[in-house]
């Protein structure tokens, strides 16, 4: 198989990134990665799908890795996992002698080892230069899941359906669901037991860089964790916090201890982002230097900042998401050409380990076995979304009346960058908008 036929293949069946920001699979692949790496950190404390999905399919998904470096010319495929998932390392050496070229790299229980440049570096000792693709220095990264769900397009002929998640937190059984996209986050939270309390707050995503859910919202391919919290939980009161207000609390109280930029990982690989100099630039107003505002395009939003390094508990990195958000809005583009600086020697202590971590957020009682079942849930209706990946939304082909089966395409990929939206249940199409399409079972 060439690169054309298999780019060809993941557009039309939907394959995405199944662990960020959906960027569709076929996009990356190239024959200028020489290098392509699969992300098994789960990089966020209490997620758990990645290591289970790939403990249980450990031979179907590295096959399909191994074909991905051949279609592409890599000369290795490096598999970067936790050395603490020892179950998952036990079944990925179980096999690592029938795939020549690919090798496993054990990674430290630190946050934010899932972020991709700081895999890249640890895999390889390769530093993506900030603003840059990891393309650009060789490599391709992709998420345990995208690679999963590439095997069932090219082996199986079976689109992107469904979605794998983790449901912890406040629930009587967590667990890992299979789930219809377009389904509600209640029906996923429904399939974890009983919730322990009243008023419950849906977190989706990591406690990192998660958000505040609803229950009525549709999964997508991107949905990967939902964590069940009360009300009066650190994580939501911290991202209900209003940055007008931030900003005057920074203004008060920052004590210009520097901790924010000393633990910030992009920081130690040699990024201009230096938090610590935005705080002091921003809570004052002072603008005779605009480097610490424009440099802000380059913070990857992992948290380490605001949740875990300051000890006044300021938000960096939301005053930050908020800097990025207006220069975006202005027409400001990311300063180009910028070259990083040598990796800093301290990096190595100023890594954040996940047990501390996960202690300081009071988060570890939530820390438990959330077994994954493979049954898929059924459901009376779902809502998908066209727009489930970088790019442009995919394009309704179905109308409101249509008959639908399982894995029928009902959106084509649009011009440009965009994939493929296929029915997730059988049943009659009810409604399509230029934002999503009903079907009822």
């Amino acid at each position: 198989m060439n690169i054309a036929e298999l780019q060809k293949i993941l557009q039309e069946s939907g394959v995405v990134g199944a662990g960020g920001a959906g960027f569709p699979t076929y996009g990356k692949l190239t024959d200028k990665a020489d290098t392509i790496l699969m992300n098994c950190a789960e990089c966020e404390p209490l997620l758990k799908l990645h290591r289970q999905l790939l403990e249980k399919h450990a031979y179907e998904i590295m096959k399909m890795f191994h074909e991905i470096a051949q279609t592409v010319g890599a000369n290795e495929a490096i598999i970067g996992i936790k050395k603490s998932y020892v179950q998952t390392v036990n079944a990925l050496q179980a096999h690592i002698g029938e795939f020549p070229g690919m090798r496993i790299h054990l990674l430290d229980e630190v946050y934010p080892m899932g972020d991709e440049v700081v895999l890249i570096y640890e895999a390889t000792g390769r530093v993506v230069r900030p603003g840059g693709l990891p393309i650009e220095q060789g490599v391709a990264v992709f998420n345990v899941e995208t690679v999963y769900n590439a095997y069932r397009a090219v082996e199986k002929q079976k689109p992107v359906t469904d979605k794998y998640i983790s449901v912890v937190g406040e629930v009587s059984k967590p667990v890992t669901v299979r789930v219809p996209l377009g389904c509600t986050l209640d029906e996923v939270v429904a399939q974890a037991g009983n919730v322990t309390i009243k008023d419950p707050i849906y977190f989706v995503g990591g406690p990192m860089m998660g958000r505040i859910g609803s229950g009525s919202e549709p999964v997508t391919k991107t949905t990967n964790a939902i964590l069940v919290l009360p009300q009066d939980h650190i994580i939501v009161m911290k991202k209900r916090r209003t940055s007008s207000i931030d900003l005057k609390r920074a203004a008060s109280i920052c004590c210009q201890c520097n901790t924010c930029t000393d633990l910030c990982p992009r920081n130690n690989l040699g990024h201009p982002i230096d938090p610590a100099r935005f705080m002091r630039a921003a809570s004052n107003a002072d603008f005779r230097d605009l480097n610490p505002y424009l440099d802000a395009a380059f913070c990857s939003s992992c948290g380490v900042c605001e949740m875990y390094s300051c000890p006044q508990s300021l938000a960096p990195r939301s005053l930050l998401a908020d800097m990025k958000v207006g220069l975006r809005k202005n027409g400001v583009k990311p300063p180009q050409g910028v070259q990083p600086k040598p990796v800093k020697e301290s990096r190595e202590y100023r890594k954040v380990p996940e047990e501390r971590l996960m202690a300081r957020l009071a988060l570890t009682k939530y820390d438990k076995e959330a077994p994954i079942d493979e049954e898929l849930v059924g459901v009376p209706k779902v809502k998908i979304l066209l727009s489930q990946h970088i790019g442009a939304p995919a394009q309704p082909v179905v109308k409101a009346g249509d008959k639908v089966t399982r894995g029928q395409m009902i959106a084509q990929p649009a011009n440009g960058l965009s994939v493929g939206i296929h029915a997730s249940i059988c049943g009659t199409v009810t409604e399509v908008t230029d934002r999503y399409i009903a079907i009822t079972a």
